[in-house]
């Protein structure tokens, strides 16, 4: 066995899960291996959680940058997780202390819950006293003592239900909620074709984060989440919803129940109860199904593939560079930023919100969750319930008319929907545009109600039509007709760059067409991702879900062979999609716009794959942004490297085309057009009480769903490329090298990580 006292001046370190699995672990797990490799250090996997640490030999697992190859798309853990008593007690720790140490590591990676995490901190409380007893005993030399005097700590958060206070999303969350959302779009179908009423669990014990999600974005007649009991009226409330949406043309109720859901007695509120509940109130039969393990199975979605990969960068990074003074942290997410939190206040703060309910402050126990998911509760409100019981209007009567412009993204009906509803709540007459801006040219404009709606927020494509056409200056006098014709007071427009500069240009011409002068609220809609003055557009998440399956297929049909594939991805000049495809699906090379290539770039990147496939390798993916280079294209690329082939490997190319815009949105895009399609009303009613007239875009940046002029947009943006001049995920691409390519950057990368304060 290896010896602490043999490699006593390596840097070693422990990757662990622990507690429930939750997909996108095997991704971050891969992350820290490799990180940690090309930062000079020894990986180990304890295997089976902190049950291998106790259990110490075979199961302390020396790892190398092959052993951690193929496991991105996988579900679960490959290094294995368990429940272990023996490390609730003192004389458990011990052992895992003498295991540790034996091997030289002093440096833990651990990716679980709130209960890990809190176990792991105590046990790095003890390590002193542990090592000072295993001297005492005669297990260890003072020698390694000395070298390993603090075990030094971070963790990441594993966790299918997004329960950990501090952070946006946790490993495992987004994938959950694609499995429950899918589930509730299969079940919709079935309710709808024998209008039935279904009664669905999803997991979620003590936390609502994953039923109120799949409710907003499955677009559910009614939701129970533990954050807020059910109040004593409950029954009779639920029996009027699914009675008025039946009146209001729903064909179908959904009902989700998070699986720890109580009254405000504590009754648990099984689905049941509930089922037998609609049975009794209203003489029909509800079905019950009972999601289960399926939400925590199956392969990552993208998000929980590059967003734990981009955490696992940041654990091993930080957990190579702090010392024993540093206080342990795990690191979250915020705003898809890496943030540093302290560990026992994320503990402490995530297990208050159960004593907030307990005490009965519902109001407390919901906005520990964070704004995002109080703000969603009130949503939620206005989209699932029937018009008979919406509240007296908030606002005068308006006529909103909303249109797609530009290129399809999926999503955009979602935006709409969520539109029409809220806006109707607001008093408001909602108007759809059909066919972008040749339709309003030509007055294709028609009162939207609640029930035209329906169904709108799982369809893909666009409802209300959509085109790239930008009107010529010639047609704006028949735009600015149908807008005085149509009583249109404000125009909500959803799409992407096409439509932004349409506005922009009718913005120019106000004084000539006084009918522009109305409010024009443009909401990002793109799979490109290329947008001024937002991170993430409409439709991108889906995108990128969908070139991420394409390229699974292709590396399972590619690896019966030696073979180069190189694929290539849409995002014209801006290459998010394909950097993030790439950090998603493991490619070994993404070739973006951004990054301006030459002939020693791919003189260099060929020689690397020749070596590679000389090593064994049977498969190198290489993805390419559609505008990649005037010259240096998908053709050249792959005519290069099948050239310097030398019978080694053969060489495939293709487009992924146009199966990235297609399908259902994403559950994260549909919950992103829901929040911006309600910030976007807001910014409509805000101009009506200042009396203004503004052409504004929005866009969440940061923290916040910011609004911006339309008159100064080219501030923002780079139109020679059209995409904005500043890019918050260009940083991540030293990154993606370093996960994919062994020994390709050592040391250069490095990702800032925020503390959670700041």
């Amino acid at each position: 066995m290896e010896t602490a006292e043999q490699t006593a001046v390596d840097l070693r370190l422990g990757v662990l899960t622990s507690g429930g699995d939750a997909q996108g672990m095997n991704a971050a797990v891969r992350a820290v291996v490799r990180t940690a490799l090309a930062m000079g250090a020894q990986p180990y996997a304890i295997l089976e959680g902190w049950a291998g640490a106790v259990s110490g030999g075979d199961a302390i697992k020396r790892m190398g940058w092959s052993d951690v190859s193929s496991i991105l798309a996988e579900g679960g853990t490959v290094i294995g997780t368990a429940r272990c008593p023996e490390f609730r007690d003192y004389e458990g720790r011990h052992a895992a202390a003498l295991h540790l140490v034996e091997r030289g590591i002093d440096r833990l990676v651990v990716i679980g819950g709130d209960g890990s995490l809190s176990g792991t901190d105590e046990f790095r409380g003890e390590w002193a006293q542990h090592i000072a007893e295993l001297v005492d005993e005669g297990a260890i030399s003072p020698e390694t003592a000395a070298a390993h005097p603090d075990l030094v700590v971070v963790g990441l958060v594993g966790s299918i239900d997004n329960d950990m206070v501090g952070t946006d999303m946790t490993i495992g969350a987004d994938t959950a909620l694609h499995r429950i959302v899918d589930a509730i779009d299969q079940l919709t179908s079935t309710a709808a074709s024998h209008q039935r009423t279904f009664v669905v669990e999803v997991m979620g014990r003590h936390c609502g984060y994953l039923p109120l999600m799949a409710a907003v974005a499955g677009g559910a007649d009614y939701v129970f989440t533990p954050e807020d009991p059910a109040g004593p009226d409950w029954p009779d409330d639920l029996a009027e919803h699914l009675r008025l949406g039946r009146e209001a043309g729903r064909r179908e109720s959904i009902v989700l129940v998070a699986e720890g859901a109580t009254d405000r007695d504590g009754t648990l509120l099984t689905t049941q109860l509930i089922a037998d509940t609609i049975k009794e109130r209203t003489g029909e039969d509800a079905r019950v199904t009972i999601l289960g393990h399926v939400q925590r199975g199956g392969a990552p979605s993208a998000y929980d593939r590059w967003m734990s990969t981009i955490l696992g960068f940041a654990a091993a990074q930080e957990v190579l560079t702090r010392t024993g003074d540093d206080a342990p942290c795990i690191l979250g997410v915020r705003h898809n930023r890496i943030t540093r939190i302290p560990l026992m206040t994320a503990v402490r703060n995530t297990r208050a919100v159960k004593d907030l309910v307990a005490a009965g402050d519902y109001a407390a126990a919901q906005a520990s969750r964070g704004r995002s998911f109080t703000m969603m509760v009130g949503i939620n409100e206005i989209l699932s319930t029937p018009p008979q019981l919406a509240p007296d209007p908030t606002g005068s009567p308006r006529r909103i008319a909303v249109l797609h412009a530009g290129g399809l993204a999926p999503g955009m009906n979602t935006a709409a929907r969520a539109a029409v509803r809220l806006g109707i709540a607001r008093g408001w007459t909602m108007l759809g545009v059909d066919g972008s801006w040749k339709g309003l040219a030509d007055s294709a404009v028609r009162e939207l109600t609640w029930a035209d709606v329906e169904g709108w927020a799982f369809k893909g494509g666009a409802e209300l039509g959509t085109r790239r056409d930008i009107p010529e200056v010639e047609e704006f006098y028949a735009l600015g007709r149908a807008i005085e014709r149509n009583s249109i007071d404000a125009l909500l427009v959803i799409g992407g760059l096409n439509a932004y500069l349409a506005v922009k240009a009718m913005m120019t011409e106000r004084d000539r067409y006084p009918a522009f002068r109305i409010p024009i609220v443009l909401v990002p809609a793109s799979i490109d991702n290329n947008l001024p003055g937002s991170e993430l557009a409409i439709g991108a998440d889906t995108a990128l879900n969908n070139a991420v399956w394409a390229l699974d297929r292709i590396k399972e049909s590619a690896a019966a062979t030696r073979r180069c594939f190189v694929a290539e991805v849409m995002g014209r000049r801006c290459g998010y999609l394909t950097l993030m495809s790439a950090l998603a699906s493991g490619a070994e090379y993404a070739y973006l716009n951004e990054d301006d290539i030459d002939l020693e770039d791919i003189v260099r990147d060929t020689r690397t794959m020749s070596t590679s496939f000389d090593r064994g390798r049977r498969l190198f993916l290489v993805l390419v942004n559609e505008a990649v280079s005037k010259f240096y294209d998908r053709g050249f690329l792959a005519s290069v490297f099948e050239a310097e082939a030398d019978g080694k490997y053969d060489v495939r190319h293709s487009a992924l085309g146009h199966l990235q815009q297609g399908g259902a949105p994403s559950p994260f895009d549909r919950l992103l057009a829901t929040r911006l399609a309600n910030r976007a009303l807001e910014h409509i009613q805000n101009q009506f009480t200042r009396g203004e007239s503004e052409g504004v875009y929005i866009g969440q940046v940061g923290n916040r769903i910011e609004a911006r002029l339309v008159k100064n947009m080219f501030e923002d943006l780079d139109i020679r490329n059209r995409r904005p001049f500043s890019q918050w995920w260009h940083e991540l691409t030293p990154i993606h090298r370093v996960v994919s390519i062994q020994g390709e950057e050592p040391v250069t990368a490095r990702i800032r990580i925020a503390d959670a304060q700041a």
